[in-house]
């Protein structure tokens, strides 16, 4: 009997783990295919984004039942809370993501060929977060405390990213006003893809919490510059 519990007990644990992998990989299929549509000009791919967000809503909250179950029931310790805790909060930052990248695709629909952000820098900044979620997602299916760090280390880097893409919208801005609620709209969608990157790299904090136990000791480097650009009409 005691046998057959534990082995019960490890089949939700490990089905948990499954499920948010699953959430992940959904995630990721979401930001790449926002991504693929402003690329491309393909407002049809970016409505098959909006429409399947709703996915990640059922997704989480699935996750939030199960672990939820599992701290009423099972009362676990340890690593094995670590995992159910991880998964939660995981499972969140997941969500969140796949809001951005519906609010990506809704914006780029609203753009539509006016304006829309297809230059080289904003497509790099995009795959640069995309990057971040696929290896912190990585780092979580394979207990990779390293591959972890490293995903941590990268926020300041898209931080800077970010910081000049902002300067370079808001001088567009500036210089060509007739314009200005398009730029508003790439601010807008940069941003999201900014947070895109802070949500991966608290996945990343979360996978370091599940293996060691512990948060990062030091506070999470920042790149971001952007409260700090302030530009003027030329003359």
């Amino acid at each position: 009997m005691i046998d057959h519990t534990v082995k019960s007990y490890n089949e939700q644990l490990d089905h948990l783990k499954t499920m948010t992998i699953a959430m992940g990989q959904l995630t990721e299929a979401q930001l790449k295919d926002a991504l693929d549509a402003v690329e491309r000009s393909d407002p049809e791919l970016a409505q098959h984004v909006i429409e399947r967000e709703p996915h990640a809503n059922h997704s989480e909250h699935e996750i939030d039942e199960l672990a939820i179950g599992i701290l009423a029931l099972r009362q676990p310790v340890a690593i094995d809370l670590r995992s159910v805790l991880s998964a939660l909060r995981i499972a969140n930052e997941l969500e969140r993501i796949c809001d951005y990248a519906a609010d990506l695709a809704e914006r780029f629909i609203t753009l539509g060929h006016n304006g829309g952000p297809q230059q080289r820098s904003f497509m790099e900044f995009g795959r640069f977060a995309a990057t971040m979620l696929h290896d912190a997602m990585s780092a979580y299916e394979n207990r990779n405390p390293e591959l972890a760090e490293n995903v941590w280390g990268r926020d300041k880097k898209l931080d800077e990213i970010y910081t000049i893409l902002f300067r370079d919208l808001v001088t567009r801005m500036v210089e060509d006003p007739e314009r200005v609620s398009e730029t508003i709209q790439l601010l807008f969608m940069a941003r999201g893809i900014e947070r895109v990157g802070d949500r991966a790299t608290n996945i990343a904090e979360n996978v370091l919490y599940l293996v060691r136990g512990t948060l990062p000791g030091d506070d999470r480097p920042k790149g971001d510059a952007t409260r700090r650009i302030l530009l003027h009409k030329p003359n």
